[in-house]
C-alpha cells in the first residue's frame, strides 16, 4: 500500500499562520522588556525625578547689610617743594676770588661763603669820600662869608640882596655836602652787601659759578635750601574743594617710605587753574631730621568724618555686569541677583554703601562666587556636607578641598 507525504494546502496555511503569531509575540515581549529596562535605567517617570541639588554656604560666606558711618577720603598728590629757598647773588660786578662751599655743604645764616674783587667799588668809595671832604670845606667857606656879610649888612655896607645871595650860597653848599655824604653811604652799603653772606640756614643745593669767573651784578652764586619744612603742592577737583579747609590734618606718604607722616593743609588756591577744573592745595610737612628732599613725589590723604549712618555691605559682595552693580541674595531658599546702586566706598573697612536695591534684612553672599545661576536653591549651613555624588551640592570657594563640593557643577569663589 503506498502513503503520500505531500501536505494539503490547508495544512500549509495553518503552519504559516502559527509562524507569524510566534514572531509577533516575540516582538511584543522584546518591546516590554525594553520598556522595563528603560524605566529602570532612567529612574522612572517624571514624578520620581530627584530635586535640584542645593548649594551650601557657610555663615562666614554670607552677610546682612549693616548701618555704619563711612568716612570720606580725599587724596591728591604732587612734588615736595622747599618754601625757604634763597639764592645768594652778586651785588657788584667783579671777579669771584673765592667760594668756600659746594653742593651738599651745610651753612648758617650770615656765614660768608666767598669773596668778590671789589677794587672798582672801593675806588669809587674813596672818590666819594673825597667829594664829601670838598663839600665840607665849601660849606665852611660859605658860612664864613655869610657871617661877614651879615655884619656888613648891619652897617649898611652891602645891600639886602647881596646878603640873600650869600645865604643862598650857604644853603647850596650844605645841600652839596648832604649829596656827597649820601653817595658815600650808598657806595659803602654796596661794598657791605657785596660780601657773599648766606641769608638763611640750610644746605647748598647748587653752585652756579666757580672761583676766577667774572660775575655781574645780580648774578646767582649759590642756591641754599632749608629742608626743615616742606610743602606738598597738589590739586583737587572743584567738586571736592569745598570739603577742605586750612588747618585740616592730612596723612602724607612720601615715595620710598613705608609709613605716613603728619601734615596740615596750609592754604587753598582761590581759583581753579586755567584750562582745568583743579584747584591747588598746599600741605605743610614737618621735616625734622631732614628725612625727605625737595622734589620727591608724595601723596596726601584727608579723611572726613561721616555725619550720617549708611546701609553698607562688604566690598566683596558687589559684582558688576553690563555696567550695573549687583549682589547675590538668598531669598526663600533660592539665589536671587539684585541690581543695586552704590555710594561711598571705604577701603579701610572694606565696605560699600548701598543707596537703593537692597533691604536692610536681606541675606547676601559676602564674597564673589563663579557659576551661580538665578533661582538655584541655596541654604546656609554650619558645615558643608561631604559625601558621594548623591549628596547635596555645596559652594566651593577658590582653593578649597575637592571633597568640599559634590558632583554637581562646582561653584567657585572668584
Amino acid at each position: 500500500m503506498q502513503i503520500s507525504t505531500a501536505e494539503s494546502p490547508a495544512d500549509a496555511h495553518k503552519v504559516k499562520r502559527r509562524l507569524w503569531i510566534g514572531v509577533g509575540a516575540a516582538i511584543v515581549v522584546a518591546a516590554l522588556a525594553a520598556a522595563v529596562v528603560a524605566k529602570a535605567f532612567f529612574g522612572g517617570d517624571s514624578k520620581g525625578k530627584k530635586a535640584p541639588v542645593a548649594l551650601e554656604f557657610l555663615p562666614a560666606e554670607v552677610a546682612r547689610p549693616i548701618a555704619t558711618r563711612l568716612p570720606l577720603t580725599l587724596e591728591f598728590s604732587g612734588p615736595l617743594v622747599a618754601p625757604r629757598t634763597a639764592i645768594v647773588r652778586a651785588k657788584a660786578a667783579g671777579t669771584l676770588l673765592s667760594l668756600g662751599v659746594v653742593e651738599g655743604n651745610r651753612v648758617k645764616a650770615g656765614q660768608v661763603i666767598g669773596e668778590i674783587d671789589l677794587a672798582d667799588l672801593q675806588s669809587r668809595a674813596a672818590d666819594r669820600a673825597a667829594l664829601v671832604e670838598s663839600a665840607q670845606a665849601a660849606l665852611v667857606e660859605a658860612e664864613r662869608q655869610n657871617t661877614a656879610n651879615i655884619g656888613l649888612a648891619a652897617q649898611n655896607f652891602i645891600s639886602p640882596t647881596a646878603l640873600q645871595t650869600s645865604q643862598a650860597r650857604v644853603d647850596a653848599a650844605r645841600a652839596a655836602l648832604k649829596s656827597a655824604q649820601a653817595q658815600l653811604v650808598s657806595t659803602r652799603v654796596g661794598i657791605r652787601e657785596a660780601t657773599l653772606a648766606v641769608p638763611i640756614p640750610g644746605i647748598v643745593g647748587k653752585r652756579h659759578v666757580v672761583p676766577g669767573e667774572k660775575v655781574s651784578a645780580e648774578q646767582p652764586i649759590v642756591t641754599v635750601v632749608d629742608l626743615s619744612s616742606l610743602e606738598l603742592a597738589g590739586s583737587v577737583g572743584t567738586h571736592e574743594v569745598s570739603l577742605l579747609e586750612p588747618g585740616q590734618v592730612a596723612a602724607v606718604r612720601v615715595e620710598g617710605q613705608g609709613a605716613d607722616v603728619a601734615g596740615r593743609i596750609d592754604r587753598i588756591a582761590p581759583a581753579a587753574e586755567a584750562g582745568t577744573r583743579a584747584i591747588g592745595v598746599v600741605v605743610v610737612v614737618d621735616n625734622k631730621g631732614e628725612r625727605f628732599r625737595a622734589g620727591q613725589y608724595a601723596r596726601a590723604r584727608v579723611e572726613l568724618a561721616d555725619p550720617t549712618e549708611r546701609m553698607t555691605v562688604p566690598a566683596g559682595a558687589i559684582g558688576q555686569a553690563s555696567g550695573q552693580d549687583f549682589v547675590w541674595a538668598i531669598d526663600k531658599g533660592a539665589l536671587v541677583r539684585r541690581i543695586v546702586v552704590t555710594g561711598r566706598r571705604d577701603a579701610a573697612s572694606g565696605r560699600v554703601e548701598i543707596v537703593t536695591g537692597l533691604g536692610a534684612d536681606a541675606q547676601i553672599l559676602a564674597m564673589r562666587f563663579d557659576n551661580l545661576k538665578e533661582g538655584a536653591p541655596a541654604r546656609v549651613v554650619a558645615q558643608r556636607s561631604i559625601g558621594s555624588g548623591a549628596g547635596p551640592a555645596s559652594s566651593a570657594p577658590a582653593g578649597s578641598s575637592p571633597s568640599a563640593s559634590a558632583s554637581a557643577a562646582p561653584v567657585t569663589r572668584s
